[in-house]
């Protein structure tokens, strides 16, 4: 069994996102990862991943794994980032979380517009759903089902005072299946036992949560056999030779 270790942001937003800048098409972020270094990433746009089959095919080309994915915001407003490994997992859970979204339409001039590219970066068109808003969705129902199509979810930026976990639930739900917590990169790894004792003994990762090209992130590594999410899993589990580094 061979491991590599791959730098890695599994957090970053596309111009799908009303709040990210026009700068985050495909072409630009993964000529940004190159120069990072980064190998492995997922994309995280809001209640969508209508931008995710574009970001992988960009992260081909460029010879980096992009994971698609999602961050969804349930009912609690409480941000959860869901990874998969395929493009038709991630649309899947797409169809389920539109299903999910208050019938209401963005309005660009309030929230800014929510575009969906190609993998070169060109306009295909608007995405006319307000996406920054919530899912009837629980943080429960959130786990059991992406669980269920096999995927992967992260608690997003639990040590912000809004959107996170622990901000609106206080608490990590017992009995749910929770291999690691995202910290954002204002907090310091070495701090966090102390600002957040009920973490201890969690994996922690940090990942940009990047809305412009400067706000990739790449001091995370993570020892996996292959880019993937069961690998993923086992790393954030330290299982298996598998493991997560933060410089």
């Amino acid at each position: 069994m061979a491991f590599a270790y791959f730098p890695a942001d599994l957090h970053l937003h596309t111009v799908l996102s009303a709040c990210a800048e026009i700068e985050m098409i495909p072409p630009l972020i993964v000529q940004r990862a190159r120069q990072l270094g980064l190998q492995l990433m997922a994309v995280t746009d809001h209640n969508s991943a209508e931008n995710a089959a574009a970001m992988v095919a960009a992260g081909l080309e460029a010879g980096i794994t992009i994971l698609p994915g999602m961050e969804v915001q349930t009912r609690e407003e409480v941000h959860l980032i869901c990874l998969f490994d395929t493009v038709d997992q991630a649309v899947g859970w797409q169809e389920y979380v539109y299903s999910h979204l208050p019938p209401l339409k963005n309005r660009d001039e309030v929230f800014g517009s929510q575009l969906v590219v190609d993998a070169q970066g060109e306009f295909i068109s608007f995405n006319e759903r307000l996406l920054l808003t919530s899912t009837t969705l629980s943080v429960e129902d959130v786990f059991e089902r992406v669980d269920d199509m096999e995927g992967l979810v992260v608690p997003a930026h639990v040590d912000r005072p809004a959107f996170s976990l622990l901000a609106n639930l206080g608490f990590l739900p017992p009995g749910l299946d929770i291999p690691a917590v995202e910290i954002s990169t204002n907090t310091r790894i070495s701090a966090v036992a102390e600002q957040f004792p009920m973490l201890a003994g969690k994996t922690l990762i940090q990942s940009g949560d990047a809305h412009r090209l400067t706000e990739l992130h790449n001091r995370m590594l993570v020892k996996l056999e292959r880019p993937a999410v069961s690998e993923l899993r086992m790393a954030f589990l330290n299982q298996g030779g598998r493991r997560v580094i933060i410089d």
